[in-house]
């Protein structure tokens, strides 16, 4: 536990000092009119649906927003409270078309200008350290920032892709202002921001040759009730009691909130969601991804529950529909357990799985990733990044040609002595097959005595057959379901197979029985 505190720590103090490329810049001046500070020159405005603008004015006093792209001006009065809030209709952009735009914001004879303005894609990055995790390194650290970064920073010259890097912030009760400022994509800029984020920007970017801005929302250690609000978290009681119940009742409830960071206070459930969601809920943008899980990996089936109920408050609070959610499975990690049959992590993994029974939402796998059993924060998070953008192209931008999918179970048939494991056609992509050509690993079939044993996989087209001389009678199979596993089996687009299993065997000590609902998630495809 205290190696894993110290990693996190390590992440969370190279990231601190790059946050201060992205500090406040406040759009206002000092008579009372503001704009709130999320929105700035250089940002990229979400195209073809209505942008919300707000801020604060003398109440009673009229506020107008004109776009340089609209003829018609948004209008807003400041109500008693001096919160206005209006908006502008934004038409859809033109791929290639990278046309600066101006918005002028006016109360009485007080004007706010942004320029550098932007029509494009805008997605929120939120979750833990991994999301978090600079795309930059230090020369002087072995093994700093992610693989290949010396390579990767320099040629990150991207006028069109545009970052806005929240501040750290805590909240007892929601907040209406956030800290941040929007930056134009270039090798300064992007070393300091999310390695995850950038690539998937610099991916949707390139193949649809639009602008892409991301608003990321991170802290390294968190939990998933801290991004989560007090609404969400009283309306079910089995959420709840597990997350909010024992902190209300605790000391810590009653101390004033400030914003410097702890482990323990990332950990608290809402702080984060009321100092760095809440304030940007209602931003027009087309949807979120999320890497986060590692700190909540022994609630198993209750993070399903949470995430879900996450997902459905995020999506409220932005008003915009089911808005998509795509999310990061975690890398495989020892957890400083040796024991190569482990799998308590497996069904944390399995649970986040399962978040897709909710629609509109889709997972990354990431047991490929041979650096992850002994390191909390892998550093090849360009996959990560490039498979994230995978998702949203074929499903968000029509890009059908772009697999998405790595080899999804469709069934698993017991023949004698065999394991038949067949896989959903769509997620083929012109087949099964090994990134090292050797034999698939991480397969495992047992008999009745419930003890798994490793299979000899054979890829034979559409299918893999798994026998053991160790299990005459098969009756349950699992691919990569324990805490370690780094596989090499995919399709041919380079996509790792999903783990599975296919029994409910609550033998890991947790008492838990969970699976996926792959029949379910077949008929979806």
């Amino acid at each position: 536990m205290k190696i894993k505190f110290f990693i996190a720590f390590l992440l969370f103090a190279g990231e601190s000092n790059s946050r201060n490329l992205f500090a406040k810049c406040a759009s206002a001046d000092t008579t009372g009119f503001t704009v709130a500070n999320l929105f700035q020159s250089n940002m990229v405005v979400q195209q073809n649906k209505p942008y919300a603008i707000w801020g604060k004015a003398a109440p009673g006093t009229k506020v107008t927003v004109k776009a340089d792209w609209a003829t018609r001006q948004g209008e807003a009065v400041a109500d008693s409270s001096g919160v206005w809030k209006t908006s502008v209709k934004v038409p859809k952009a033109v791929p290639g078309d990278f046309k600066p735009h101006t918005l002028v914001i006016t109360n009485g004879g007080k004007t706010v200008t942004l320029t550098n303005i932007l029509i494009g894609e805008v997605w929120l990055a939120s979750g833990q350290s991994n999301m978090q995790m600079a795309l930059k390194g230090d020369k002087e650290k072995k093994d700093s920032g992610t693989e290949n970064w010396e390579n990767e920073v320099p040629k990150a010259t991207f006028p069109n892709i545009r970052f806005f890097y929240t501040t750290l912030n805590f909240g007892a009760t929601p907040y209406d202002y956030v800290k941040g400022k929007w930056v134009v994509c270039n090798p300064e800029t992007a070393g300091s921001f999310s390695a995850v984020a950038y690539y998937f920007a610099s991916e949707i970017h390139k193949n649809t040759k639009l602008p892409v801005g991301i608003v990321l929302s991170t802290i390294g250690a968190s939990t998933g009730q801290a991004w989560t609000s007090r609404k969400v978290l009283e309306s079910d009681t089995i959420l709840y009691n597990k997350y909010l119940k024992s902190y209300d009742e605790s000391p810590k409830s009653k101390e004033v909130i400030d914003g410097g960071f702890s482990f323990e206070k990332v950990t608290r459930p809402t702080l984060l969601y009321n100092a760095m969601i809440a304030p940007v809920a209602g931003l027009s943008i087309k949807g979120f991804i999320w890497y986060q899980g590692e700190f909540n990996r022994n609630d198993k089936n209750k993070y399903t529950r949470l995430l879900t109920a996450m997902i459905k408050g995020w999506r409220k609070d932005f008003g915009q529909g089911d808005l998509p959610f795509y999310l990061v499975q975690v890398p495989s990690y020892w957890w400083n357990n040796e024991d190569p049959a482990a799998f308590d992590y497996a069904v944390f993994r399995e649970a986040q799985s399962n978040v897709r029974k909710l629609k509109n939402t889709e997972m990354v796998v990431t047991t490929d990733d041979p650096d992850a059993p002994r390191n909390l924060h892998p550093r090849r998070k360009k996959p990560i990044g490039l498979r994230l953008a995978r998702i949203a192209l074929n499903k968000n931008y029509k890009l059908a040609n772009i697999q998405y999918l790595g080899p999804q179970l469709n069934k698993v048939k017991i023949d004698g002595s065999k394991v038949i494991v067949s896989y959903h056609s769509k997620s083929l992509d012109g087949g099964l097959t090994t990134f090292d050509k050797k034999a698939p690993r991480e397969f495992f079939i047992a008999g009745a005595d419930q003890v798994f044993h490793p299979a000899k996989a054979v890829i034979e087209g559409d299918k893999v057959i798994l026998t053991s001389d160790k299990v005459a009678v098969p009756v349950a199979a699992r691919y990569a379901f324990t805490n370690t596993a780094i596989t090499n089996f995919q399709n041919k687009a380079g996509l790792p197979a999903e783990p599975f299993r296919t029994d409910d065997w609550a033998d890991d000590g947790s008492g838990e029985k969970i699976k996926v609902d792959y029949k379910r998630l077949n008929e979806e495809l």
